[in-house]
């Protein structure tokens, strides 16, 4: 089941998720907002990694790197001289060649069982990676980012939480309030039907992290990014003060770091290594 599982991933992402679409964006940018009236919130909270990163030295791991596919992306390795690029998808590998050139370093492999020494890297980011194992992996995936880490590092690590307090409910009642509106209009209430070009995903909380690798790995749960894509693209409008109500909300996450950390969509999980 592991090995189909991933192998499932690596063929969606070299045959679909990174592959480039009309207007030049990757399939997998579907999945995300990109739209004008959420840039700034967007833009913010990819920049909030570099506080999860010691600023300089020789490499940076990009573990599960894609093809670097966004321009916040590229500052987390600007003070250090090379950016490992390390991806299951050949593809993504490919593409992130194109993106950053000699500064980069690119292997292919998995997460969960990482070909490199101990306390090697100077830095790790990892973005949106670990929930595409399955479940029984994401433990031995946090243990193999810490044994390559360096001492007196850190990582700075971005997934999302499975049904998160702050909009776990809110997303459950946009779905009814569609299936609702469709009926009153006279439409069949269905279950949306599952995207059939998406790929695996298992995601776990703050509870699972805290039992699971607490004991072990030293790390620190604060916000990247309180809500999820459905939420904004449902909620935030230009003409309803959707900016004014993420420049809010993005005050409300620096203020209150760790609860947003552990209560919203994204959390950015920092690891030290002493």
């Amino acid at each position: 089941m592991t090995n189909d599982t991933k192998q499932k991933v690596r063929e969606f992402y070299d045959d679909i998720g990174w592959q480039q679409e009309e207007g030049g964006l990757y399939q997998n940018a579907r999945y995300d907002d990109l739209r004008s009236v959420v840039k700034e919130y967007v833009h913010d909270t990819r920049l909030r990694v570099n506080r999860g990163l010691v600023p300089t030295g020789r490499f940076l791991l990009d573990a599960g790197s894609g093809p670097v596919q966004y321009d916040e992306y590229l500052t987390y390795s600007q003070g250090y001289d090379k950016r490992v690029c390390f991806d299951i998808s050949i593809q993504a590998l490919r593409e992130a060649r194109k993106r950053i050139g000699d500064h980069g370093l690119f292997v292919v492999g998995d997460i969960a069982n990482l070909p490199f020494k101990q306390d090697v890297f100077d830095g790790i980011v990892s973005m949106h990676t670990i929930h595409h194992l399955p479940a029984n992996e994401h433990k031995r995936a946090y243990l193999e980012l810490f044994r390559v880490l360096g001492k007196g590092r850190t990582a700075a690590i971005v997934n999302g939480w499975t049904s998160p307090a702050l909009v776990g409910w809110l997303d459950k009642l946009i779905i009814f309030s569609h299936r609702a509106r469709r009926l009153l209009r006279g439409k069949p209430m269905r279950a949306q039907p599952h995207d059939k070009k998406a790929t695996f995903v298992k995601k776990t909380n703050a509870r699972w992290l805290r039992r699971e690798i607490g004991k072990e790995i030293p790390f620190e749960i604060m916000a990247w990014r309180s809500a999820s894509t459905l939420t904004m693209r449902t909620l935030i409008h230009e003409n309803l003060g959707g900016r004014a109500i993420l420049r809010w909300l993005y005050r409300m996450e620096e203020k209150y770091p760790k609860f947003f950390g552990e209560n919203g969509q994204y959390p950015l999980i920092v690891v030290r290594k002493w």
